[in-house]
Formats: C-alpha cells, sequence, structure tokens
C-alpha cells in the first residue's frame, strides 16, 4: 500500500504539471517535473522535522503513558531536504544555462542556498543534545521559502507573511499527526494514553486548520482572478488541493468523533490514518502550486 503511494506521489510530482497546464496557453517551466518533485521532498523534510520538535510537547501531560519514544526521523529528514534544495539549485543552473556560482547569484538561487544550509544547520541541532535549537533554523528556511515564493513586484511582503503561517501550520499539521501516531502505535498495549494523546493532538490541529483555511484563502484571493480558476493551470491545482482539504477535514472530524465515542483508540486511529494519507497527497499538489504559472497574464489577455 505505502509503495503505490509512493509511485502514486512520484508520477503525480513529474507529469502533473504539465496535466493540469494543458489547453491553458501557458508557458511550460522547463523541467516543472522534476522541480515539483524535489520540492515535495523539501515540504515533506520540513513536515517532518518540525513535528518532531513540537508533538513530542503532547506527549509529556499524558498520564500513565508508556516511556517507550519513537525513533527520531529529524537527523535524515533534515539531510535529505537540504540535498533537495541543493538539487533544485543545480536544475536551475541547467535549465538557465548559468554556473553554479551565477546560479546562487540570482534571486532564487540565494534562496534556495539559504534553504539547503539552514536544513543543514537543523540536522547538526537535531543531532546535538540541545534539538529545540533546530527551530531558529528551520525558521530560516520558511521564511526563505516564503520569499522564493513570491517573486512579484506587487505587495510581496503580504503574500509572504501568509506563506510563512501557512506552511508553518501545514507542517506542524502533518508532520505532528505523524508522530502522534507513530506514538499511538507503540502506545498499543495503553489505549487510555494512546486515546489521551490523539485528543491533545486533535485540539492542537483545529487551530492549525483554522490559520492554514484563513492565510489560503487570503493568498488565493491576491493571486487567482476569479475569471481564470478552470483556464489556468494555477486554478485547476487549487481546485484538486481543495478536493484534497475537503477530505483530510471529513476523516479529521470523523477521527474526533470516534475517539470521543469509542474507548478503544483503534478505530479512531485507522482514520487518523487516512488523515495522513490524504495530507501526504496535498502535499504533492502544493508542491504544484509553486510550479505552476501567475495565472494574472491570462485574465489580462
Amino acid at each position: 500500500m505505502l509503495g503505490a503511494a509512493g509511485v502514486l506521489a512520484l508520477l503525480t510530482a513529474l507529469f502533473g504539471p504539465e496535466l493540469l497546464a494543458r489547453g491553458t496557453g501557458e508557458l511550460r517551466m522547463p523541467g516543472a517535473g522534476l522541480t515539483t518533485l524535489l520540492r515535495t521532498v523539501l515540504f515533506t523534510a520540513l513536515a517532518l522535522h518540525l513535528g518532531e520538535l513540537v508533538a513530542p510537547q503532547l506527549l509529556r501531560p499524558v498520564r500513565g503513558r508508556p516511556r517507550t519514544a519513537v525513533r527520531g526521523w529529524a537527523v535524515p529528514a533534515s539531510l535529505t531536504g537540504a540535498a533537495a534544495a541543493a538539487a533544485q539549485i543545480a536544475h536551475l543552473a541547467a535549465v538557465s544555462d548559468l554556473g553554479i556560482t551565477e546560479t546562487y547569484g540570482t534571486r532564487e538561487g540565494g534562496l534556495l542556498l539559504l534553504i539547503a544550509n539552514g536544513l543543514a544547520v537543523a540536522a547538526g541541532c537535531a543531532a546535538s543534545r540541545r534539538p529545540a535549537l533546530a527551530l531558529a533554523p528551520l525558521a530560516v528556511v520558511i521564511g526563505a521559502e516564503a520569499l522564493r515564493a513570491h517573486p512579484e513586484a506587487h505587495s510581496p511582503e503580504i503574500g509572504a507573511a501568509l506563506t510563512v503561517v501557512h506552511l508553518t501550520a501545514a507542517s506542524l499539521w502533518a508532520g505532528g499527526l505523524l508522530y502522534v501516531l507513530r506514538t499511538m502505535w507503540l502506545w498499543r498495549g495503553s489505549p487510555i494514553a494512546a486515546r489521551a494523546l490523539l485528543g491533545r493532538y486533535a485540539r492542537l490541529a483545529i487551530w492549525l486548520y483554522v490559520a492554514l483555511a484563513a492565510t489560503g484563502t487570503a493568498s488565493t484571493l491576491r493571486r487567482l482572478p476569479l475569471d481564470v480558476v478552470l483556464t489556468s493551470a494555477y486554478g485547476r491545482t487549487l481546485l484538486v488541493k481543495l478536493v484534497l482539504m475537503a477530505g483530510v477535514s471529513a476523516l479529521a472530524v470523523a477521527a474526533r468523533r470516534r475517539m470521543l465515542r469509542d474507548t478503544d483508540p483503534a478505530a479512531a486511529h485507522r482514520l487518523a490514518r487516512g488523515e495522513q494519507a490524504v495530507l501526504g497527497a496535498v502535499v504533492v499538489v502544493s508542491a504544484l502550486l509553486t510550479v505552476a504559472p501567475d495565472p494574472h497574464w491570462i485574465s489580462l489577455r
């Protein structure tokens, strides 16, 4: 099942940009499929590391919790993310016909270098005795990615600020849920503790959902003219993301209701696993959005 999901995610990242832009008349970004794949890896790494930093705080107040702890993935995740950012620099140099040093001098190349270095430093912090220090370089990574995603001349600072909140909330939601599910599996012999942990995560997820909905709506209103929702790659990709988010929302609500109704957390755990799987698809589609052309020029034609 996991292997099939991975293959589907790979195919979506590689061929999604071309399929979603078909018939729009928009200019194609060279190597958009590879860029999408690398950004998917980058976003996944960020979510894994942030989730591993924040989610353990949910465990401490749980009474009667087992002493077993999940194995940390922060170091390999951040190193993989750093490699993905470095690969984007090499890819940018290739498609732009520039040398690596010249690519560093471009706006996008410089920000990608900052992201790669930030993730490498975060990996070093995670391997140290004070892993919480990784919050600082991860904040730099999020800020650099937000600036990279908003090169527009008109109020880019507003778009970047919205992206900072959106990307942080999304990373905490996806990464935190994965950490909680892994912990619940280890705690399967202590159903009361596992149920309490899922409940604590669910309360945090409500606020993350509110932040995602607010910033996502504001970003969409700024970036997507309503008359090109169906005729632009950005609009089509956004519709796919909205459908997936509706599925995530339904699964999250169902898991919370089952958790409140049943003492056995197994059913709620299965629903939360489904939520995590759909969140994985959302990460891929979010990466697709970052390579979609600016839809404003279609509206002005």
